[in-house]
């Protein structure tokens, strides 16, 4: 036998052709990779953005946006006056109410009378302009006036009614402008929830309405059954009568007079 028939593969080809066909493959996958780490491929990474989509077109007849313009703030050199002024009013032992006097007022006005009390002896001076009042805050302050040392003394000008009357009547001394006026009325309450919830509303307003008709008789030295009548009724009382009712000791006068 030849050499040449010696060297032949079971399938009639040489044995050195196939292992070069064999190491082909791995040849052509080494230099793909050669290739891709000299190439700096960028994969696997991240996405990259893709094409934005067209901004919507302006409304016909509207123009296009513009910039911005930088916006000013400017300050108002008088924002705070009422605190200034309320400072300026208290360092001379003055509190005022005017308005309405709800939960919210009754606290920050008990609040300034109890600090304008712990701090002197000093009469104190309480202006009351067209207040008007909540029968659980009236009843509030009232209890706060009655625990003063420092005496109170009340000037009320406009026109002071209903539960705000409690306020007035628990000052020791009453005063009154030329202008004001005062009007006995019943107190406005609202109730809700159930039967019995009412119910116990109910009484709990009539007891505070006592409280209220009580204080006003003592300071005035009248029956609190006139004073319930008198409200119901709606009474109004100018200065003078009111001097004659019990409820203002005197007219205010002029400071140096």
């Amino acid at each position: 036998m030849s050499d040449r028939h010696a060297s032949a593969g079971p399938h009639g080809t040489s044995a050195p052709r196939a292992a070069s066909q064999a190491s082909a493959p791995r040849a052509a996958s080494q230099a793909f990779v050669s290739r891709a780490e000299s190439q700096d491929f960028p994969w696997p990474g991240p996405a990259e953005p893709g094409p934005q989509p067209p901004e919507r077109p302006p409304f016909p007849g509207t123009p296009a946006p513009g910039p911005v313009p930088p916006t000013r703030v400017w300050l108002d050199p008088h924002a705070g006056w009422q605190d200034s002024l309320s400072e300026r009013l208290l360092e001379q032992r003055i509190v005022l109410a005017s308005g309405v006097l709800d939960e919210a007022a009754a606290t920050r006005l008990s609040a300034q009378l109890l600090t304008l009390d712990a701090e002197g002896d000093g009469p104190v001076r309480l202006e009351l302009q067209n207040l008007q009042a909540e029968l659980g805050a009236v009843l509030t302050l009232m209890g706060v006036l009655d625990v003063m040392r420092a005496e109170v003394r009340a000037f009320a000008s406009g026109e002071t009614g209903g539960p705000a009357l409690g306020v007035l009547a628990s000052c020791p001394r009453r005063l009154a402008y030329p202008n004001a006026s005062f009007t006995l009325s019943e107190p406005r309450l609202r109730f809700g929830g159930t039967v019995t919830a009412v119910s116990a509303r109910e009484q709990q307003a009539r007891r505070m309405t006592d409280s209220l008709y009580y204080r006003i008789a003592e300071a005035t030295g009248r029956d609190a059954e006139g004073i319930r009548e008198d409200a119901r009724r709606g009474r109004v009382l100018t200065v003078a009568e009111a001097i004659g009712y019990g409820l203002i000791h005197e007219r205010a006068a002029r400071r140096g007079a």
